[in-house]
Order: structure tokens, then sequence, then C-alpha cells
């Protein structure tokens, strides 16, 4: 191994070197280096620390203002809901008191027309006229249209065409029977409404009459 040749430092002439004085002032140097560097690191990691609780702050901040804004999302809600419930309770009992409204006015008219029909009952009774029941009128007519078959001498294709025809003419029933029912209904509401309106026209006359009586 080739090792260069180093000269040894000259010392000057005539002068005597202090090494204890160089390993103190190299000792100094280097303590001094070392608390620089102490001091250096602890003024770091301070403001480390003050940037850690300042984040720390602002989190804690977000999280309270959010908290914040979800309570009063909260409240406006609760507050929605709850006038909503008011409202349809309020409709309810405006549906509630116009169908006890109407029931009312719809019993009043059936209990007329109930005692207009005794009467009337009552009148025909007198003149001694009698009456057919719905009972029988509904046995005329069925004995009227029921048609005899007389299918014994009918072999198998005149009776499928005999099926066929008494097949259409029941479904002409049912559908003459559908149209009767819904003309029936009609007619059922509108004496009905003619008997609300009537009654409230003679309801309003009744309280006109009244008032003329007090200004008298």
């Amino acid at each position: 191994m080739f090792m260069p040749n180093i000269a040894p430092p000259k010392i000057p002439e005539g002068e005597k070197v202090d090494f204890d004085d160089i390993h103190r002032k190299r000792q100094e140097k280097d303590l001094q280096e070392l608390q620089s560097l102490i001091e250096a690191h602890f003024i770091q990691r301070k403001k480390e620390e003050e940037e850690l609780v300042a984040l720390v702050n602002r989190i804690e901040k977000r999280r309270a203002e959010r908290a914040e804004q979800q309570r009063i999302r909260a409240e406006r809600e609760k507050e929605r809901q709850a006038r909503l419930a008011e409202e349809k309770e309020r409709k309810e009992q405006e549906e509630q008191r116009k169908k006890q409204d109407e029931d009312a006015k719809k019993k009043k008219v059936l209990t007329n027309m109930t005692h207009q029909s005794a009467f009337q009952q009552k009148g025909e009774g007198r003149k001694g006229a009698k009456k057919q029941t719905e009972r029988e009128k509904k046995k005329k007519i069925l004995a009227e249209r029921r048609k005899p078959l007389n299918v014994d001498h009918l072999n198998e294709e005149k009776l499928k065409e005999k099926a066929g025809e008494l097949w259409q003419w029941l479904m002409g029933l049912e559908a003459e029977k559908f149209d009767l029912g819904e003309k029936l209904k009609r007619q059922k509401y509108d004496i009905t409404q003619l008997l609300v309106r009537v009654h409230d026209h003679q309801s309003a006359k009744g309280r006109g009459k009244g008032k003329m009586g007090r200004v008298r």
C-alpha cells in the first residue's frame, strides 16, 4: 500500500507551542457550534409546535362551526316538519268538518225524502191503488226474457252455434245491465244534488225572512 509523504507541521523556531490551549480552544469552538445547533433545534421545534397548535385550533374551530351549522339545519328541519304536521292536521280537520256538514245535509235530505215517500204511500193506500213489488217486477221481466232452448233435436254443429248465440245474448244482457246500473247511479246522484240545492235554497230563504222580521 502506497502512503504519500506527509511533512509534519513546522514549528516556528524560538516559540513554544501550547497544545493544551489549542485543544481547549477547539473544544470551546465545538461547544459553541453544538449550542448553536441545540438552540436552532429548539427554535425550530417551538415553531413546529406553534404551527401544530394553530392547526389544532383551526380544526376545532371548523368542527365547532360544522356542529353549529348542523344544529341550525336540524332546528329548521324540525320547524318545517312541525309546520307540515300542523298544516296536515288543519286540512284533515277542515275536511272532516266539511264531510260532517255534507253528511248532515244528506241525512236531512234523506229524512225529508223518507217523510215525503211515507206521505205519498199513505195517500196511495187511501186511494186503494196496488203496486207491484220490485221482486214481482223482476220475475215478470225475467219470465218475458227467458227463452226456451229446444236443443234436443240439434246436432253437435248446431249445438255449438246455439251456444255461441246464447253467449252473445248473455254478453248483451251484461252490457245492458252495466249501462242501466250506471244510469241509476247517475240519477240517484242528480236527485241527491238537486235535493241538497233545494234544501240550501230553502235555508237561505228562511234566513232572509228572519232578517226581514228583525228589521221590522
